[in-house]
């Protein structure tokens, strides 16, 4: 009875603030009344997902690096379905001694061992040993055992994965044994990014938590985006496992989407957490104190979170597996963290009231929402608007001009640790077989013209051997040819071989190869790169539009977010491509970025970018709601979401950062490039540029015609 009478109260208390409200401050008190419904409801959810996660690495997909319809994808089906699984999916150990040959007892005995190995697992098909003058070397001391694929990628990914461990225990006596190829080479790379990432998270989380501290003064506080994150992690990673079984989903996904969850959490919870404690300070009651925080930055949060993911879907159009499930790996971490904080948030702040100061440190107390910092920075941006204006413009300009210059291609075994067996064997195939030799072109063709195929390939420029025409075992009337290239699979050059090849072999003629694939996949990448950096402005402004109900400061909300993203890829070509600093952050430059870059990391610094971009403009629109006024709108906006944002923005850049300190390239790439996105966005464009603009534009930043007033729906960010 007491409980009920308890309960009853509450709600009477809070009735008359949420006729008030829109349907955020309604839910947030729903969800502070009904705190444990929200509790046992996100309980069931963390543990029923949670029983999938501890899985989700082992259960994810490894491969999907390909471009769908693309020719060598087609190549690749045709070796799977007649040429006994004979693909760039296929398996290729390298045997190997100083001073034995393949003839030899004992590299015959390995030989065996490895054929034995292939038999016990279905996944593996027809095993072909060493072939004379084909894959046996001159010396006839290195040899390729191939072994079929007779499953998807991904399958031959797994099998790798199963039995490489096997494989490599068999060298002894002088004779090593590198499991190599296309599923050797992923199934290293996964496993070097994936232990890279771990270690990167154990250095980022105290990290996080040490800011957290500082920007929050109170280890309640400061813990609660942290558990926010945790949650909506644990529920991701369930939520990919139980995906997984549908369609295949790329390891990577998780990978990112730990990183991502992480940085949006954080985000999400210090705006939310944030708002609370002043409206707490105010109010004094934490129900009607839940409402009004979710009344209106949780509207901020709502539209920074449908942003995040309009951004993130463009990437769905590009035609590539792997890019297409990291992003939606990214967006199901975004979507779990968006509901923690919409509902699970709340119901914590509604029970907890003023205990979300509790543990504070001593200056948490002196500590104001509207904080006395910025709002002299903001009076000093008024008063010298030009000034900083130009001097942002110019650093980012003089940062993004490097951007013209950047070249893009898949990447090279480099980025694979050296110790990794595929490397070992990559590199002792070229030194006894020449440069190209680890990436055969795979050409089929109708038998018909096989011999003029042989011969056009063979006159081809790049192209030092021709292998003699296999022909399909089950009589499908198609023969298969091997072209060795003269460079290294990753040379420029390759990118002219094929386009050679295709243009100047008989029409049903179809080139490809894992070279091949990653070719096409590359040229896909660039097709659609355009056509996705377009979606993402275009939604991206009209989803500033109906929040901000203003169409020129959605326009330039929009504008200035491509500035930090072209200046971290001129930096990324600088580093990356150029090499500089590369001996300080521990790596070889491959000369290029890899390929993936573009596409993915610009969805992903828009959507980060974006982000700060409702967080203040949704303050300054607060403020002019309230006053009419485009200088308090301008001052206060920034005095009001300044400490959060910078907040925020430095544990983004902490977490990034510590991807720097990993040892793969990719991890490396990813980090660097966003950490200095985000460094430059809160830095130049969301605490200087934009606050200026505003400060500039004046009442027209807010104008809206009368048309299209009545067209948008009514949004207002005041409570």
């Amino acid at each position: 009875m007491e409980e009920e009478f308890v309960t009853t109260t509450a709600e009477t208390e809070i009735s008359e603030e949420s006729r008030r409200s829109g349907p955020l401050g309604r839910l947030g008190g729903w969800t502070a009344i009904h705190r444990r419904w929200v509790f046992a409801i996100w309980a069931l959810l963390v543990i029923g997902l949670g029983a999938f996660a501890p899985s989700v690495f082992n259960s994810l997909a490894g491969a999907g690096w390909q471009a769908n319809g693309s020719e060598s994808v087609a190549v690749r089906e045709l070796a799977e379905e007649h040429f006994g699984g004979n693909s760039s999916a296929a398996v290729q150990v390298v045997v190997h001694s100083d001073d034995q040959d393949v003839s030899s007892p004992a590299m015959q005995q390995v030989i065996g061992e490895i054929s034995d190995v292939a038999t016990t697992d279905d996944r593996f098909g027809e095993v072909v040993p060493p072939q004379p003058g084909m894959t046996i070397s001159q010396d006839g001391h290195t040899a390729i055992v191939l072994i079929g694929a007779n499953g998807t990628t991904d399958d031959m990914v797994k099998a790798v994965d199963e039995h490489k461990d096997e494989l490599t225990a068999l060298s002894g006596n002088g004779i090593d044994v590198y499991p190599t190829g296309a599923s050797a080479l992923w199934s290293d790379f996964n496993k070097a990014n994936h232990d890279a990432m771990i270690k990167a998270e154990m250095v980022s989380w105290p990290i996080t938590l040490a800011i957290m501290v500082l920007a929050f003064g109170s280890l309640v506080a400061a813990g609660l985006p942290l558990l926010l994150t945790i949650a909506g992690l644990v529920a991701s990673a369930g939520g990919l496992v139980l995906l997984n079984m549908v369609t295949p989903i790329s390891v990577w996904a998780m990978n990112f989407a730990m990183m991502f969850a992480l940085a949006l959490g954080i985000d999400y919870a210090l705006f939310i957490v944030s708002r609370f404690r002043a409206a707490m300070a105010h109010r004094k009651d934490k129900l009607a104190a839940t409402v009004e925080t979710m009344d209106t930055a949780g509207k901020a949060v709502l539209l920074s979170g449908l942003t995040v993911l309009v951004s993130l879907s463009a990437v769905l159009l590009v035609p590539a597996p792997a890019v297409r499930t990291m992003a939606v790996g990214i967006m199901l971490a975004v979507v779990f963290v968006l509901a923690a904080t919409m509902t699970l948030l709340p119901a914590v702040l509604g029970a907890l009231g003023n205990g979300v100061n509790a543990v504070s440190l001593p200056w948490a107390k002196r500590q104001q929402h509207r904080s006395p910092l910025f709002a002299k920075w903001g009076d000093l941006l008024h008063r010298h608007p030009w000034p900083f204006a130009v001097g942002s413009l110019a650093i980012l300009i003089v940062l993004a001009l490097p951007v013209i210059g950047l070249k893009v291609a898949m990447p090279s075994i480099s980025v694979v640790p050296e110790d990794a067996p595929v490397r070992q064997g990559y590199e002792v195939v070229q030194e006894a077989m020449g440069d190209g030799a680890p990436g055969a072109l795979q050409i089929v063709v109708p038998d018909a013209q096989a011999e003029q195929t042989a011969e056009v390939a063979s006159s081809t420029s790049g192209v030092a051997m021709v292998t003699p025409p296999q022909p399909a075992a089950d009589g499908s009337g198609y023969v298969m040819l091997q072209a060795i290239p003269a460079v290294d699979p990753s040379d420029e050059q390759m990118n002219t071989i094929v386009e050679d090849l295709r243009t100047s072999l008989p029409s049903d003629a179809l080139v490809g190869g894992a070279p091949a694939e990653n070719i096409d996949l590359q040229q896909a990448l660039n097709d659609w790169f355009p056509i996705v950096v377009g979606v993402i402005l275009t939604l991206g402004f009209l989803l500033l539009l109906v929040a901000l109900q203003a169409p020129l400061i959605a326009l330039l909300g929009t504008v200035v977010s491509l500035l930090s993203t072209a200046a971290a890829f001129g930096v990324a070509r600088l580093i990356f491509q150029e090499g500089w600093g590369s001996g300080i952050l521990g790596f070889e430059a491959q000369g290029f970025l890899n390929g993936w870059g573009p596409v993915f990391f610009f969805a992903m610094i828009f959507a980060i970018a974006m982000d700060y971009t409702v967080f203040l403009l949704a303050t300054a629109k607060e403020h002019y709601e309230r006053s009419k006024d485009p200088k308090v709108a301008h001052v206060d906006g920034l005095a009001h979401s300044g400490r959060v944002i910078f907040a925020a923005a430095a544990v983004m850049v902490a977490v990034f950062f510590t991807f720097a300190l990993a040892d793969p390239l990719p991890p490396k790439e990813m980090g660097i490039i966003l950490g200095v996105a985000v460094l430059l966005d809160a830095t130049l464009i969301r605490l200087v540029l934009l606050p200026v603009l505003l400060r500039i534009t004046g009442h027209g930043a807010w104008w809206s015609p009368a048309w299209l007033r009545r067209v948008l729906p009514k949004v207002s960010f005041s409570h």
